[in-house]
């Protein structure tokens, strides 16, 4: 009896005892992680606002509008707190979305952002305000795809990092058109600097020329933190066409690393523009003969240039393959810092067109580079054109076995060993010299180029080039008669081709275009051309995703009404965010004459014209301008066409200019626009008196400008305006009679104009 109640009070206090130990185990121990699938906001803001440790939380598969996505929280190393898509690529936020990531240790995956645009000044920000910043946190998978604002000159940047510690990787970012930096990482907090972030395995999409400041792709930092360290490091990362300025990347800190990192036909440099001590090594530039492709642009001090490779680059001055700039002396944060203890050894450079020293030399960049070194580098230009290039001293720059092929070279470079050497192509792609001698000179044949199957999210497909007109579209005959013409462009697909019977058209409305559409005679109809007549102020009327190609029709402006801004073709009123084209050949307009300003093509404000080509074609009896882009008249560097050629036409009995282009301010983050008029047949142009530049070739501020063997008779002066820059003007081989001598003015520089002038041959006699 006393043994059982003993037993019996043993067990009773043991299951006490452990009753007590699972309440203090309850109380000490941290609750099983959720995995919480949620459907809508209202569902997702209920499990953020409780989520912890370990927590997961799903976002079901569809497409979640105008969702302000926030999360925060205190996740660990070994828990973090996770938002993620139930399906890779299959959580799409539309309209007016964006991301916010505060607290530390949160990692959100795989996300689309698309069709739409952030109402707040970025779409994905590692902070949730400016008290809460992201630490040790992920963002991956994720997609932001053409998720820019519709006006483009208002800007946002796609993702801004703060805060430490922080990763972004593996993500697609594609196709941004407004203003504003892809990517940036922010130093304007004390908590932001020296963050140690890491952003690698990165796809950056092509992104179209700006034709303004702002159109960088990746910037750390700023001018006013410039002083600064970040000690980011950007590796591993594509840039794929990313054209959007001169500057692909722009670090504005000091102590970053740029290594591995591989650059496809993208116009700019890897700038080093303000901060010390940066490492750029280990890069491969891969122009493909693109224009104004580059490399590496070096300023200010202790900066580290190694192991780079360039290939089939052509830019020149800021956009060289290496650009070793001059500098400002005691300059302000916001200007240039000489070049001061940089080393740039073992870089290979072969079938680019520029390298420089002293980029930029002027009265104000007069500080050269100094107790710098250049050793080891293995360098061809092109064949029969001047290579390396230096522009002031470069005395104080220590040179050594550096190995020089193709191109000319300075003569301030005898120490470069000059000879031909035959390279062939290894197995990571690069070409390395045949000759063993120069196995020590250049890149390493360890280097191994990231590929575009290792960067981006991997679910999301790489964007391919192609053209504008007609490489998708069906071929769709149209006959004559009224509005027949419009009913088919309503009816036409992108890359559609129609292809128009002889006959007159009658258009009653002005059409309004949102896609890519040739329209062409077709063939076979001998001389007799359609004719298109219009009964509204404007034939066509350009709008997003419009672009214009007109081959073999004549356009009759006998049916217009007298209107304010009459123009056969104009853009929207409306912003247009991604650039367009406008082609016109073989095609006659006339009888623009019921308006005083009669514009053939009128370019408005926010829209950028990536080309603009009149080829073959005969203009006559046209009140206004052929092609009008003058719409950005602020001064900010920003204009409205990139690239305008206007060659082999008549024009006869036109009151404005042929070309009215405009680019004003001191700005110098863009290369256009650049215009060619060529063997052009020009009578009586530009006197109209209501044409205001009192010009027959109005060119304010354009970049590169050809103009040559035009014959221009009884006509108003070609006028050409420098405002900033080095820019190129040549004006050869053309014929004037009864026309005033060129107007040739500089804004900001002081001395004789700048173009290059031989072989014009005015009627009076002389040349100019």
């Amino acid at each position: 009896m006393c043994n059982k109640s003993l037993d019996e009070g043993i067990d009773g206090m043991l299951a006490r005892l452990s009753l007590v130990t699972a309440v203090l185990w309850l109380l000490t121990s941290p609750a099983a992680a959720e995995r919480i699938l949620v459907h809508d906001q209202d569902q997702y803001a209920a499990a953020a606002k409780s989520v912890e440790a370990g927590d997961e939380i799903v976002l079901a598969s569809g497409e979640w509008r105008d969702f302000d996505l926030v999360i925060t929280g205190k996740g660990s190393s070994a828990e973090p707190i996770i938002v993620t898509s139930q399906e890779a690529g299959k959580v799409v936020l539309t309209g007016q979305s964006s991301l916010r990531i505060g607290g530390e240790y949160i990692h959100v995956n795989g996300l689309v952002f698309r069709d739409g645009f952030s109402p707040r000044g970025e779409v994905i920000s590692f902070r949730r305000n400016k008290e809460d910043l992201a630490r040790h946190s992920r963002v991956s998978g994720v997609v932001v795809d053409g998720f820019s604002k519709p006006d483009r000159y208002e800007s946002d940047y796609w993702v801004g990092i703060y805060g430490q510690n922080n990763r972004f990787d593996h993500n697609s970012l594609i196709g941004k058109t407004n203003k504003g930096v892809t990517l940036a990482v922010r130093l304007d907090s004390e908590g932001s600097r020296e963050n140690d972030h890491r952003i690698e395995f990165n796809y950056f999409g092509p992104r179209p020329v700006l034709g303004s400041n702002g159109g960088e792709t990746l910037r750390i930092g700023t001018s006013r933190y410039s002083i600064f360290n970040s000690n980011t490091v950007v590796a591993n990362n594509i840039f794929d066409r990313t054209s959007g300025e001169v500057e692909i990347i722009s670090s504005k800190s000091g102590g970053n690393v740029f290594r591995g990192n591989v650059f496809l036909r993208s116009r700019g440099t890897l700038t080093l523009r303000h901060g010390d001590n940066n490492v750029v090594e280990g890069n491969v530039f891969l122009g493909g003969g693109a224009g104004h492709t580059g490399g590496i642009r070096v300023i200010n001090r202790g900066q580290t240039v190694r192991g780079n490779y360039m290939e089939g680059l052509r830019g020149e001055a800021f956009s060289s393959s290496l650009a070793i700039m001059n500098g400002v002396p005691n300059s302000p944060v916001n200007r240039y810092v000489e070049v001061e203890g940089g080393v740039i050894e073992g870089n290979t450079i072969v079938d680019s067109r520029r390298l420089a020293f002293n980029v930029g030399a002027d009265q104000e960049r007069s500080a050269a580079p100094s107790n710098t070194t250049f050793a080891n580098n293995l360098m061809a230009g092109l064949e029969g054109e001047s290579f390396i290039e230096v522009y002031d001293d470069i005395s104080k720059i220590a040179f050594s076995n550096n190995v020089v092929g193709e191109g000319g070279v300075d003569e301030e470079l005898p120490s470069f060993e000059q000879r031909p050497f035959e390279m062939e192509r290894a197995d990571n792609g690069l070409l390395y010299p045949v000759d063993p001698a120069l196995a020590d000179v250049g890149v390493s044949r360890a280097l191994t180029p990231v590929t575009l199957e290792q960067v981006g999210a991997s679910y999301y497909p790489k964007p391919e080039e192609g053209a504008v007109f007609g490489f998708t579209g069906n071929v769709i005959a149209v006959g004559p008669g009224d509005d027949t013409l419009v009913d088919a462009i309503l009816a036409a697909q992108s890359g559609d081709v129609l292809e128009l019977a002889p006959g007159d058209y009658t258009v009653e409305r002005t059409i309004s275009l949102k896609t890519a559409i040739t329209i062409a005679a077709a063939p076979g109809a001998g001389s007799e051309k359609p004719v298109i007549y219009f009964g509204r102020p404007s034939l066509f009327e350009l709008r997003e995703g419009g672009n214009l190609k007109l081959e073999n029709v004549v356009i009759d402006g006998a049916l217009a009404p007298d209107s304010v801004g009459n123009s056969v073709i104009r853009t929207t009123t409306y912003p247009i965010k991604s650039n367009f084209a406008v082609e016109m050949h073989g095609v006659t307009v006339r009888g623009l004459i019921v308006n005083k300003s009669f514009n053939v093509l009128t370019l408005g404000k926010s829209t950028l014209a990536d080309r603009v080509v009149i080829r073959n074609s005969a203009f006559a009896d046209i009140t206004g301008s052929i092609v009008s882009a003058k719409a950005e008249t602020e001064d900010y560097g920003q204009y409205n066409v990139e690239n305008l050629d206007i060659s082999e036409n008549t024009f006869a009995r036109i009151g404005g200019p042929i070309a009215d282009v405009y680019r004003g301010g001191r700005d110098e983050s863009t290369f256009g626009p650049d215009v060619t008029i060529a063997r052009n047949a020009m009578d009586d142009v530009g006197r109209a008196s209501t044409n205001g530049s009192q010009a027959s070739v109005h060119l304010h501020g354009v970049q590169i400008a050809k103009v040559s063997e035009n014959a221009i008779r009884g006509s108003a002066p070609a006028r050409v305006v420098h405002t900033v820059g080095t820019p190129k003007t040549e004006i050869t081989n053309n014929a004037f009679a009864g026309t005033p001598a060129l107007v040739l003015e500089e804004l900001n520089f002081e001395g004789a104009h700048r173009a290059q002038l031989s072989g014009n041959e005015f009627a009076t006699g002389g040349d100019q």
